[in-house]
C-alpha cells in the first residue's frame, strides 16, 4: 500500500494453544495514519493477534514492531506508544468520565501539569462535555464507547487498537463513533488497528483489510480492490465468503463468545 512509513510490522506471528494454532505465521504491515481492519469468523484469530500486539499476550513464534518497538524485546516501549480498546467495559460505572480519565492519565504517566487541559480537550473531542459529571452507568452504549476512545487517547499514542469498537450499538452510536475515529486519524496522524465483523463498519473505515482465516491471512488489500477482485458486483460480504469458504464458523474460543455477548449486553 502506497503512504509513509509503517507504524506496524508484523513478521511471521503466530500463536498456538497446546495443539491449536490461533494465529499461524501472519505477516503485514500498516502505514502510519491508516485505519487497518482485520475481519475474519469467530475463532479466526483476530484478537488473539491484537492481545499479542499490545503485549497481553507473548507470540509462540514470530515478532513484530509497533511505533518502532519489538513487542518481545521491548514490550514496555510498545504499552508506552499505544492505546487499547478491548470489547470488554474499561470506563468504571461509579466514577463519572471526568473522573474516568483522571485515573487514566494518572496511569498513563500524563504530567500533573497537563492533566486538567487533556482532559478538557478529549470531553470536547469526543462530543461528552455536558455529561462530563455524570456517572458513566448512566451513560448509553455509544458514550461509554466514547469515553473508552477518550481513555485510550489521552497519552496521545502512536498507535490505536480497538477489538470490536461498535459491537452492540445502534445506528447512530455507530455512526457516532466512526466519525470520531475519523476524526483523531485526521487531526492527530493516528494509526488505528481494528478487528470488526460488521462489513458496512470496514467499507466505511478502513483503508485496508486483511481476512483471518483459521488463524492464517488469507487476503490483505483496500476494500475496492478485494470487491473488484471477485466481480464488478460484489460486495465486502461477498469478499469475505469467498475468503472464508462461503460459511460462517460456529466455532470460535468461548472466551471469545463470552466476551463479545457481555460487550454486547452492557452497550445494548
Amino acid at each position: 500500500m502506497q503512504g509513509g512509513p509503517a507504524t506496524i510490522e508484523v513478521r511471521q506471528l503466530t500463536r498456538r494453544f497446546g495443539s491449536l494454532k490461533a494465529v499461524d505465521r501472519v505477516s503485514l504491515s500498516v502505514t502510519q495514519g491508516r485505519i487497518f481492519g482485520l475481519l475474519g469468523s469467530n475463532g479466526a484469530g483476530k484478537t488473539t493477534l491484537i492481545k499479542m500486539l499490545t503485549t497481553l499476550l507473548p507470540p509462540s513464534e514470530g515478532d513484530a514492531l509497533v511505533a518502532g518497538a519489538s513487542i518481545l524485546d521491548a514490550p514496555r516501549q510498545v504499552r508506552q506508544r499505544i492505546g487499547y480498546v478491548p470489547q470488554m467495559l474499561s470506563a468504571d460505572g461509579s466514577l463519572t468520565a471526568r473522573e474516568n480519565l483522571l485515573f487514566s492519565a494518572r496511569l498513563y504517566g500524563v504530567a500533573a501539569r497537563d492533566r486538567a487541559a487533556r482532559i478538557a480537550e478529549a470531553l470536547r473531542f469526543m462530543g461528552l462535555e455536558e455529561a462530563a459529571g455524570r456517572l458513566v452507568k448512566t451513560y448509553s452504549g455509544g458514550m461509554i464507547r466514547r469515553l473508552e476512545l477518550a481513555q485510550a487517547m489521552l497519552h496521545r499514542p502512536e498507535v490505536l487498537f480497538l477489538d470490536e469498537p461498535t459491537i452492540g450499538l445502534d445506528p447512530l452510536a455507530r455512526h457516532a463513533v466512526w466519525e470520531r475515529l475519523e476524526s483523531l486519524r485526521r487531526e492527530f496522524n493516528t494509526t488505528v488497528l481494528l478487528t470488526t465483523h460488521d462489513m458496512e463498519e470496514a467499507d466505511r473505515l478502513c483503508d485496508e483489510l486483511a481476512i483471518l482465516h483459521s488463524g492464517a491471512l488469507a487476503v490483505t488489500g483496500r476494500p475496492e480492490e478485494l470487491r473488484a477482485a471477485i466481480s464488478a458486483t460484489a460486495t465486502l460480504d461477498d469478499v469475505f465468503a469467498h475468503y472464508c469458504g462461503g460459511t460462517i464458523e460456529e466455532g470460535g474460543r468461548f472466551t471469545d463468545i463470552r466476551e463479545a455477548r457481555a460487550t454486547a449486553r452492557r452497550v445494548g
